[in-house]
């Protein structure tokens, strides 16, 4: 619904407010971003309907608040991210009818607020963000994670959790099945559902391949 010229010239004003909150978390950085913004544009491309400016300013500020996976908060991230975004914005001159779309796709992006995604961009925004969740950075991504929180590769003697039950707190491996399996069918829009699909294929692949390498040390 916007000219090009209006997503070039807020691009790098998105980009400098995303950099200047940036913390040191490999997953969650400015690349991780710019990802999120590229998926979003494949899908934009099925809904011309959509407003990439909202779409675009989403990615970039959704997560102004970034905590932990385990902090007991981790829900509310969005919702803060929401806050600082719409103050942020409107204080750079950012079109005020867009604030609200923003900020309800940056609070409905999030898997652990459970908020649903009501309008068409918050499900862009949501499917964008879940996509960079999956596939060979996906898979970087987990690990890094799973090492910030201590946590194993994978189970010593059952990496495939098939006699015990799943523990993605425990075993980064677990992860794939607990959560990321999940995700293309939670996707909102049907390129995000195929997209989603392709890529858990490889993560998927990959855990076939990891379990086998994992168990041939074990005696």
């Amino acid at each position: 619904m916007h000219h090009p010229e209006s997503l070039a010239a807020w691009h790098a004003p998105l980009v400098a407010l995303a950099a200047a909150a940036a913390g040191s978390d490999g997953a969650h950085d400015l690349a991780h971003l710019h990802r999120v913004w590229g998926n979003a544009r494949a899908l934009l491309g099925d809904h011309p309907e959509a407003d990439a400016l909202i779409v675009m300013a989403a990615c970039y500020l959704h997560d102004l608040v970034n905590l932990p996976k385990n902090d007991p908060e981790r829900h509310l991230a969005s919702r803060r991210s929401a806050v600082h975004a719409r103050e942020q914005l409107a204080a750079a001159g950012f079109p005020a009818e867009l604030l609200d779309g923003v900020a309800h796709a940056i609070e409905a992006h999030s898997f652990s607020a459970r908020i649903e995604p009501r309008t068409l961009e918050a499900r862009i925004v949501q499917d964008a963000d879940r996509l960079d969740a999956l596939g060979a950075v996906g898979l970087a991504r987990m690990f890094y994670i799973a090492g910030c929180m201590q946590s194993a590769l994978a189970h010593p003697s059952d990496p495939l959790a098939e006699l015990r039950a799943p523990d993605d707190r425990c075993y980064a491996l677990d992860h794939i099945t607990v959560k990321l399996a999940t995700l293309p069918g939670t996707m909102r829009t049907t390129a995000g559902q195929r997209l989603g699909a392709a890529r858990l294929e490889r993560l998927l692949a990959f855990r076939r391949d990891f379990a086998e390498e994992w168990m041939a040390g074990v005696h």
